[in-house]
């Protein structure tokens, strides 16, 4: 069952801007530590950053909310699982609205897809209600 779904794009030259114009003081107050340390390794950093940018996007339209509503930037993450396949990881206000929109006896799951090509970056955010394991509340 879908419960939400979004997608962004998101222009690498702003990003790109946005890093030579603020600095640290942009991704301190945008991204996530992991999201950070994994794009300041990159060749193509402000790509790197653009697709993450884009995948909060994508994701606050996914919960319903946007940016607003106790949903900030750094309550989304995007973080690889083991294989290397992207997904979100939440906190705060983004995790509390995900625990509202969830049907009971679901377990949300959230599947995430990233692609550039200069100068655009693109996510598409799919939050999925997945029948909760045995045993789980």
């Amino acid at each position: 069952m879908i419960i939400g779904l979004g997608s962004d794009l998101s222009d690498i030259r702003r990003i790109e801007n946005s890093l030579q114009r603020f600095g640290e003081r942009f991704t301190q107050r945008v991204y996530t530590d992991i999201e950070r340390a994994r794009s300041d390794r990159k060749t193509d950093r402000a790509a790197s950053y653009a697709k993450r940018f884009a995948a909060k996007e994508a994701c606050a339209k996914a919960l319903g909310t946007g940016l607003r509503r106790g949903v900030f930037w750094r309550d989304m993450g995007v973080v690889n699982l083991r294989g290397g396949r992207p997904t979100m990881a939440l906190t705060g206000g983004a995790l509390a609205r995900l625990q509202e929109i969830t049907p009971s006896g679901l377990t949300a799951q959230i599947d995430l897809t990233l692609t550039d090509e200069y100068p655009l970056a693109q996510a598409i955010v799919i939050i999925s209600g997945m029948p909760a394991p045995a045993g789980s509340p």
